[in-house]
């Protein structure tokens, strides 16, 4: 089973979103990615087996990764033009706590969702 993403939508600029996630299995390292248009793909933030979030720097302070049963969520504050994008939901099994960081290369992370649009306006 593949994880599904839920919550995308338009926002304006400074505006707040909260996206989520339903895995039902068990992960090591779970997180989320995001694409804009005309860019490579890009770690936002992790969460490793032991609970310990990891955020990239362009959403440190913005952004909150949390996860409830089988939901992962990402909370999104005062959110910008450049945050938009398609936001996937990626877990693996394989990743060691040192490894699972938004720094790690998206092909590191075996499972990922279809992804759910977010688009902020300014």
């Amino acid at each position: 089973a593949h994880p599904v993403e839920s919550g995308g939508d338009s926002v304006q600029s400074g505006g707040s979103l909260k996206i989520s996630c339903v895995e039902s299995s068990h992960w090591f390292c779970m997180g989320w990615f995001r694409q804009g248009p005309g860019k490579e793909r890009e770690g936002v933030a992790t969460l490793n087996v032991d609970g310990v979030p990891a955020y990239a720097e362009s959403v440190k302070g913005r952004f909150t990764i949390s996860r409830d049963k089988d939901t992962l969520y990402l909370q999104m504050n005062d959110l910008k033009p450049e945050d938009s994008g398609t936001y996937y939901c990626v877990a693996d099994n394989y990743l060691t706590s040192s490894r699972c960081k938004p720094g790690t290369d998206a092909s590191r992370f075996d499972n990922w969702g279809q992804g759910t649009q977010v688009t902020v306006s300014s």
